[in-house]
Parts: structure tokens; C-alpha cells; sequence
């Protein structure tokens, strides 16, 4: 299959929503995601781990008082890494559509 690729880093469902949620925000502390993606904090820093591994997001330590707090964010690559796998999708559900005689979705 030639064009864009499904991406085995962030394809499974739980590191897709994680993806997903930081897309639509400039960063967001670590609670708001665990609680988004409905996960145990250890979940969230394994997958983190492996983003932050792959160069799809960065990571923030600072302090809200003298709370520690860890905000992630989306970076360039992890954007470009979205959208390619978006696409990528989108090309599979569109191959299906024409296979089953349906035009493709939009």
C-alpha cells in the first residue's frame, strides 16, 4: 500500500486518544489527560514514555505553588504523525467504501 502509513506508535486506541486530546490544546497537565483517557497515571507515564521516545511529545516539570505538576504537548512531529495516521485511516475506510460500491466519506 503506497501513501500514508497507519503508525504502529500511536495506532493503539488508548495512545490515539492520548495523540488526540493533545492535538486540540497547547499543552495539557498530566491529570487532564489521565482523567480524558480514563487511565491510571503509571498508563499515562508508560505512554508518554514511548511518545516522548518516538519525538511525539514533549514533556514539562514546574510547579503550581509548591505543587510539582507535568504538563505534555503535542510536538511538530507528533502533529505530523496525527495527521499522516488520520489519512492513513481515512485511505482504508475510503478503500472499503469503494469495495463495498459506496462513495468514498469525506
Amino acid at each position: 500500500m503506497s501513501g500514508p502509513r497507519v503508525d504502529e506508535v500511536i495506532h493503539h486506541p488508548t495512545r490515539l486518544a492520548l495523540v488526540g486530546f493533545l492535538s486540540g490544546c497547547h499543552e495539557a497537565e498530566f491529570g487532564a489527560v489521565r482523567d480524558y483517557c480514563g487511565i491510571s497515571d503509571a498508563s499515562v507515564s508508560r505512554i508518554v514514555s514511548a511518545l516522548e521516545e518516538a519525538g511525539y511529545v514533549k514533556v514539562r516539570k514546574g510547579y503550581v505553588g509548591k505543587r510539582p505538576r507535568t504538563w505534555l504537548a503535542l510536538t511538530a512531529a507528533g502533529r505530523t504523525a496525527l495527521a499522516d495516521h488520520l489519512a492513513a485511516l481515512q485511505a482504508i475506510v475510503d478503500s472499503a467504501a469503494r469495495a463495498a460500491g459506496q462513495p468514498p466519506q469525506a
